[in-house]
């Protein structure tokens, strides 16, 4: 397969370091996420909230198969780009797993765990981001 191909749009005229900024970094991830589906996916400025991180992209996968695709998208999509999560959690579940980019977190949760923990409510006095211009309609 020609990796030309397979470049997501976000991707166009992308350097290396234009990935070391937190939003585009967090944009990137939620545009590959959605290029395989996930679902109800948001993006929560959280700095001013917490020190862990600056962003939270949140989202759905249908299946434990599905959240195991998205989380190895993601490390497939932006390894050319330097860029490896410093730790991912929840894995081997597939229920609820937490990839650690330093200034960007990414969760992907099952319905029944997004729902059970309600990290959206948690972190209710952040900003949520305006993705449309990253996600395709369906």
């Amino acid at each position: 397969m020609d990796i030309e191909k397979t470049k997501l749009p976000i991707e166009e005229g992308l350097k290396n370091e234009d990935l070391e900024s937190s939003e585009k970094l967090a944009e990137f991830i939620v545009a590959v996420l959605d290029s395989k589906k996930a679902r109800d996916i948001k993006l929560l400025h959280v700095e001013k909230q917490t020190i862990i991180a600056d962003y939270f992209v949140i989202c759905t996968g249908t299946s434990r198969t599905q959240i195991r695709a998205l989380v190895d998208e993601i490390e497939y999509k932006l390894e050319p780009y330097g860029v490896v999560p410093s730790h991912t959690e929840g894995a081997d579940s597939g229920i609820w797993v937490l990839q650690d980019f330093g200034s960007v977190i990414v969760h992907i949760f099952t319905d029944e765990a997004r729902d059970f923990y309600k990290l959206e409510k948690l972190y209710q006095d952040t900003t949520e981001r305006d993705i449309s211009s990253l996600i395709t309609e369906d």
